[in-house]
């Protein structure tokens, strides 16, 4: 019989949602001379890891016994990062304790905290929760931890990286001395390592990471586009790879906005999650992903935090993540619980050579590659659409004599070529690239500005000018998309920037339109030449642009 080394009770929870053998995580954890220990796991998402912590505490809580007693302040208290992963985790090791006679309490935000109080009032064996909700309860008198056995902190980095230390700290000092601390984190920073020091005693470690940083079940890949070309190279990765579920990673909430708008505009069945959006939000949006209404999901790092989606099978870091523990946790997304997947990172060219180095220290293998071209995500398409027809489809009382009225109408190869065009038709057209490279700040000088038109704004090197506060001033007062904007050059008291030519009529519009606004807050854009042919009429070398330190003088 397996799993005859656990309590019987979670044996026989195991054994009914088919679980023959256990994970790497899930073994180490099981084993007697872990027993009693404080732990630091290092394991990745999607190994198991929630059910594995269910084990390790199952002594702490069992003992010898097969079920547990009445207790009315909790034995076991998870903290989790998300509301979402709280749940799942509350979810996961309700059915693990089944048989147990666990009651499990959930306590997290977007939940009614008069109703977790009463919860908390009738007793529980365990209390699943995010930091800001359990302090909450703790400081109300709500959560007794005075019997405490054991705590875990769930993706303890993740934690910490979203500003929960404070509140952490408290929760942690509110237990007895004598409790086990179990500590699950992907990577260990060094905040990490302090937590640990502060809080656990002689605390053994368990690394079920392998010997590289990347997750063995992800694919990376990188393709190099130019800035302006990023939407295109999305759009033509979520039609090449066809995921079940795709996440695109942005860093802003603008950002996600902007991308999700422009994802739904060309067909994509999208859904997006950003810090503005409400917990109802985000329950629809996760929902439709997981009902299939739904296939993308366009997410800033924060509000994606958490999220278990098993249908993941691509994560594309549109906009590139701040470090590499940032990277691994957006890639985590998928390649869970064994399945395979996919993370491309997308990479302006003038910044390749800062995520080689990222990645090497990393020690993450990434292949190199091309955006998919439009032919090939026709190939592709074509291929899939035979692939539909390999296995016989059920067939309904009527079919055949539809079928025979199609062929009689319009032939073979008529009812072959409509069959195309239908299927064809719900897809969304994949984009043409810019060939060539790129100028100034990584915008073309070719390819797309043809019959662009120059201007020159006064904001200049001594002015603190930098292309980085520029382009979204000159996006703002020109209503025009960052896309449509070409190389930005900064000399000494002015700057001339580049606004493509299918632009031009609305910018000019848009100057005339906002000149006293522009006027009042101190804002002059003119025409003007390239600042080559400026400088050859005598307006002065635009000298080399140097970037400002501080943030932007108020306009």
């Amino acid at each position: 019989m397996p799993h005859e080394q656990l309590p019987a009770a979670l044996g026989r929870a195991l054994a009914a949602r088919g679980y023959d053998t256990l994970t790497e995580v899930q073994s180490a954890v099981s084993t007697p001379e872990v027993a009693g220990r404080d732990l630091i796991v290092s394991a990745r998402t999607g190994s198991g890891k929630t059910v594995a912590f269910g084990l390790a505490m199952a002594g702490d809580l069992l003992g010898t016994g097969e079920e547990l007693p009445y207790a009315v302040a909790p034995l076991a208290l998870v903290i989790a990062p998300t509301r979402e992963l709280a749940l799942q985790v509350s979810a996961e090791l309700s059915w693990l304790y089944a048989d147990a006679r666990a009651r499990v309490v959930t306590c997290v935000g977007g939940m009614d905290p008069i109703k977790e109080r009463r919860a908390l009032q009738g007793g529980a064996h365990i209390v699943v929760g995010t930091p800001g909700r359990l302090r909450d309860h703790l400081e109300r008198g709500a959560l007794d931890l005075s019997a405490l056995r054991v705590a875990v902190l769930d993706e303890a980095d993740e934690m910490l990286d979203m500003g929960f230390r404070e509140e952490l700290e408290e929760i942690l000092d509110a237990t007895p001395d004598g409790r086990r601390t179990l500590l699950f984190s992907a990577t260990m920073p060094r905040p990490i390592v302090a937590l640990a020091k502060r809080y656990q005693k002689d605390a053994m470690r368990i690394e079920t990471l392998g010997t590289d940083a990347g997750h063995g079940d992800i694919a990376y890949q990188a393709v190099t586009v130019r800035p302006t070309d990023i939407e295109h190279a999305v759009v033509n990765l979520l039609r090449f790879h066809d995921a079940e579920t795709a996440i695109l990673f942005c860093a802003t909430r603008e950002a996600v906005r902007r991308l999700h708008g422009s994802l739904a505009e060309r067909g994509f069945e999208a859904v997006s999650l950003s810090g503005e959006h409400s917990q109802a939000d985000r329950n629809r949006a996760l929902q439709a992903l997981r009902d299939g209404r739904a296939r993308v999901l366009v997410a800033t790092d924060v509000a994606a935090r958490g999220i278990d989606l098993p249908s993941v099978s691509l994560v594309i870091h549109v906009e590139l993540p701040r470090d590499a523990e940032a990277l691994q946790h957006r890639s985590g997304r998928t390649g869970r619980a064994g399945r395979k997947g996919i993370a491309v990172l997308i990479v302006p060219n003038m910044r390749r050579r800062r995520i080689e180095g990222m990645l090497r220290l990393a020690r993450i293998q990434v292949e190199w590659t091309n955006v998919p071209t439009a032919e090939q995500i026709r190939d592709q398409d074509r291929a899939r659409m035979l692939a539909q027809f390999d296995e016989p489809a059920p067939q309904e009382e009527g079919d055949a004599n539809l079928a025979a009225a199609l062929l009689d109408r319009l032939g073979p190869q008529g009812v072959a070529q409509a069959l195309v065009s239908r299927l064809m038709a719900d897809l969304p057209a994949p984009e043409d690239l810019l060939d060539g490279p790129a100028g100034d700040e990584g915008r073309p000088q070719h390819g797309g500005f043809e019959g662009s038109g120059w201007f020159r704004i006064n904001a200049g090197r001594r002015q603190g000018g930098d292309p980085k506060w520029l382009l979204p001033l000159i996006c703002r007062i020109g209503h025009v998309n960052r896309s449509e904007i070409g190389a930005i050059k900064v000399a000494a008291t002015d700057s001339f920037f580049e606004v493509s030519g299918r632009a031009l009529p609305n910018f000019v519009k848009a100057m005339r339109k906002n000149s006293a606004a522009m006027a009042q807050d101190g804002i002059l854009v003119e025409p003007s030449t390239s600042p080559d042919e400026h400088h050859a009429a005598g307006g002065g070398p635009p000298k080399p642009r140097q970037h400002r330190k501080g943030p932007p003088p108020r306009r």
